[in-house]
């Protein structure tokens, strides 16, 4: 079970592919269930801006403590 508690660093370049798996699954999933996710389009606009606003928060204070 140290799966989940592995220490790894990942170089730009590294999370550049990852970034892009990740945003292909959304857009197709995005894509197939349109019509039920637009009913939600608010709660999900108001959860992106709270998420966005905590990471990028928490990379600031990563970078500040780094220097």
């Amino acid at each position: 079970m140290g799966f989940f508690n592995a220490k790894t660093t990942w170089a730009n370049k590294e999370f550049i592919l990852f970034k892009l798996c990740v945003a292909s699954i959304y857009t197709i999933v995005g894509s197939y269930f349109h019509r039920f996710f637009e009913n939600y389009y608010l709660p999900l606009f108001v959860l992106f801006g709270i998420t966005m606003i905590w990471t990028v928060t928490l990379w600031l204070r990563k970078m500040k403590h780094k220097s």
